[in-house]
């Protein structure tokens, strides 16, 4: 093994097994492209994301650590969330939300 060498999986790495999923359709309904990333609380992220927000309550997005997906105007697209591990309560993301 050589410093800073990369040794890949023999097969894919599976993000998040056993967790629960929740499928939701998003459009950015806004003028200028929205980027959420892996961690964020998703049902508090932009308002003009338009998705089923209560359906969101306590996700995050299903990618990879350090990674986001980017939203963009009048564009719709279909995301996987899992749960926030925890209490699945994130307060202060935004002055609006709880």
């Amino acid at each position: 093994m050589r410093p800073g060498e990369i040794i890949p999986a023999e097969s894919p790495v599976q993000l998040n097994p056993g967790r629960p999923r929740v499928r939701l359709r998003v459009s950015n309904t806004g003028d200028r492209p929205v980027q959420v990333g892996s961690h964020y609380h998703f049902a508090v992220t932009n308002p003009a994301l338009e998705f089923d927000r209560a359906a969101a309550r306590g996700h995050r997005l299903d990618i990879p650590a350090g990674t986001s997906v980017r939203f963009e105007p009048g564009v719709e697209r279909e995301v996987d969330l899992v749960p926030l591990a925890g209490r699945r309560v994130v307060p202060g993301l935004r002055k609006d939300s709880e």
